[in-house]
């Protein structure tokens, strides 16, 4: 799968990482619900670098539709929850 992650361009990402991915998600979403703003901040870096550690970069040079689109690492909280669905950021 590819994962955008705005500002910073692409990463090709195993699907077997949701998983792991998703309990990130998961406490991001409950800290939007709460409005914890420090942890909100903290969760959605540690998704982020995640998604960078288990990923490989797609060349910049490369067209290739994103199967998810993650918030920038400075995105607000506002602004994150503009790109939630049901589920979260994440699938599942």
């Amino acid at each position: 799968m590819i994962v955008r992650i705005m500002g910073e361009g692409q990463v090709r990402l195993a699907d077997g990482h949701l998983a792991e991915l998703n309990k990130l998600d998961d406490e991001l979403l409950a800290e939007m619900e709460t409005g914890d703003g420090p942890g909100f901040r903290r969760t959605l870096q540690a998704l982020l670098a995640r998604v960078h550690d288990l990923g490989e970069p797609v060349p910049d040079d490369s067209l290739e539709p994103s199967d998810l689109i993650l918030p920038s690492p400075d995105a607000t909280l506002e602004e994150v929850r503009d790109l939630l669905t049901d589920d979260g950021l994440l699938p599942g």
